[in-house]
Parts: C-alpha cells; sequence; structure tokens
C-alpha cells in the first residue's frame, strides 16, 4: 500500500456521516486497504471524562483524535475520521500535521438533518435539555476548500463512498485496484 493518509469526514450531525464512512470502509476493504474509523460517538468518552460537549471537551477531544490518527498514520494505517468537527480549528491542526489529509465535507441542509435525527439530538436541542448541537445552539463550519464535497441529500452513501475512493485513486493514496497478497 502506499503511504496511509486521514480523511476527516465532516458535516452536520445527521448529514450522513457514518453511513458514507461504514460504505467506504467496504470499499476500501474490496481493495486490500483496511483503514481505522475514529468515530466520534465511540471515542469521546475515552478522551472526557463525562464526554460532555463543553468547549473545553471538545478542544482536548479533537486533539485526541488528531494525535492518535497521527499516530496511527506513522505506524502506516490509513485513518477515516467520523466527526462532526464543528470548528475549522478542530480540524486545521490534522491538515497541519500531516501531507496525506483530506477534509469530505458531508452537506446535508440542517431541515434535512432535523428530519433524520436518528439520535434525537436535534428534537432535545429544541426541547432545551441537549447541549450545545452544531447547527442548533452551536456554529458549524463547513471546510473552505474540501477535496471532496459531498451533498448527502442528492446521493447515497454508496455513490458517496465511490465518489471519495475516486478521489483516493486520483490522487494515488491508493492503487486503482484492488492489491493481490502474494
Amino acid at each position: 500500500m502506499k503511504t496511509p493518509f486521514i480523511l476527516w469526514i465532516t458535516g452536520l450531525p445527521a448529514s450522513g456521516k457514518s453511513s458514507i464512512t461504514s460504505a467506504l470502509v467496504d470499499q476500501l476493504r474490496s481493495r486490500g486497504v483496511d483503514p481505522i474509523v475514529l468515530e466520534s460517538d465511540t471515542f469521546r468518552k475515552y478522551f472526557t471524562s463525562h464526554a460532555s460537549y463543553s468547549e473545553e471537551d471538545r478542544v482536548l477531544f479533537y486533539r485526541g483524535i488528531v494525535d492518535l490518527a497521527a499516530k496511527l498514520v506513522g505506524h502506516g494505517v490509513p485513518v477515516l475520521i467520523d466527526a462532526t468537527g464543528n470548528l475549522r480549528a478542530y480540524r486545521q491542526p490534522a491538515r497541519d500535521q500531516l501531507s496525506r489529509f483530506a477534509e469530505v465535507f458531508v452537506d446535508c441542509p440542517l431541515e434535512v438533518c432535523q428530519s433524520r435525527d436518528p439520535k434525537g439530538i436535534y428534537r432535545k436541542a429544541l426541547e432545551g435539555s441537549a447541549t450545545t448541537v452544531p447547527g442548533a445552539q452551536a456554529p458549524y463550519e463547513p471546510p473552505i476548500h474540501p477535496e471532496v464535497h459531498i451533498r448527502s441529500d442528492h446521493v447515497d452513501p454508496e455513490d458517496a463512498a465511490r465518489k471519495i475512493l475516486d478521489f483516493l485513486v486520483m490522487n494515488e493514496w491508493i492503487p486503482p485496484r484492488r492489491v493481490q497478497r502474494v
């Protein structure tokens, strides 16, 4: 495999990040590339003691995710970060540290995200019981120049994953077809 990479798959909560990431993992594995997924809901509890969404905890969490991703890449492992990363300042350190870094912007209108809302976070935000949901009470800063821009309200996760895969092949971050192990 070529030098490993980090893709940060960012977008509003319920924009389709996790569905696209899952489809991308399947497509990468079919080509012999086995990435590690750092999914925010899974890893947040490891970086912050009470898994809150305070600004202080977000800074600590995203710094930890970037450091872990950099260490994995240093050991030859491709990394997919599946996390809102609502401020550019959270994502920028990964771009600054790593030469093979790309942002994938999963763009979806807030109304569509609110209608999907599998975890009920937008509903809780409207009721006042959620803490700073990006797009509701907290800002979301989309990437200025994402390497891949996906309108998840227009394409399904499989097609979105193929678009990301095309970017990886075109930039020679992965081979154009499955690598046969000998």
